[in-house]
């Protein structure tokens, strides 16, 4: 059983949010790094703006890049997981 953590999810990514929600995670929306800060895990539509930066960061980014809903909540559960 995966723990439940706070996750930042990228606008306007509404779907994930939703998915994740019905999981149990607590869920907000963000639109930059700074306001993704105090969460377990980020999702993103891809890591190539934030790469750089990403490092600054004590929680995990997920890049939703060629992935749907499903394979983002799976992702998601299997790193809280590790």
């Amino acid at each position: 059983m995966f723990k439940l953590a706070r996750i930042a999810v990228e606008t306007p990514l509404e779907d994930v949010k939703h998915a994740l929600e019905q999981k149990g995670h607590e869920v907000f929306m963000f639109t930059n790094e700074e306001e993704a800060k105090g969460s377990n895990l980020a999702i993103v539509r891809t890591l190539n703006e934030i790469d750089a930066d990403a490092k600054q960061f004590e929680f995990p980014f997920v890049s939703m890049e060629g992935m749907s809903v499903e394979e983002i909540v799976e992702e998601v559960e299997e790193r809280l997981n590790r």
